[in-house]
């Protein structure tokens, strides 16, 4: 197997969980294949590098392996290789992403039913 579609190929290796869902993140212009928008139809190779952008990360990988159907996550892991600075770059905004969940107040509890009735009537105050 010298080339197989991109959309089949982010099926195989577990980027997306169905094809549809692949071919709408191309469709989308979430995939990108060497620098360049494609369409789901368009074929990888071994050795192409292939953008995808799921918020907030962005996924930098190059083409291993071939594969039209979809194994084990195993199996999938030996398809692509992700560069080191996609690596790090993930690492990063997920490193910023818990600093700001850790700043974020969280309460104790939820609220009981006189503190609903209070929130519901603060948010319906301009309703009137």
């Amino acid at each position: 197997m010298n080339k197989v579609r991109v959309d089949k190929w982010l099926w195989a290796t577990r980027f997306y969980k169905t094809r549809a869902m692949a071919a709408a993140a191309i469709n989308g212009g979430h995939i990108h294949l060497n620098g360049q928008r494609i369409k789901p139809s368009r074929v990888a190779s071994v050795g192409d590098e292939i953008s995808i952008t799921k918020a907030p990360y962005t996924f930098i990988v190059g083409v291993k392996n071939l594969s039209d159907k979809r194994g084990s996550a195993s199996i999938a892991q030996t398809l692509y290789e992700e560069t080191p600075a996609s690596q790090k770059k993930r690492e990063e905004i997920r490193q910023q992403l818990r600093l700001q969940a850790a700043n974020n107040p969280t309460p104790s509890k939820r609220p009981d039913k006189q503190q609903r009735r209070k929130i519901i009537r603060f948010k319906n105050i301009n309703e009137v």
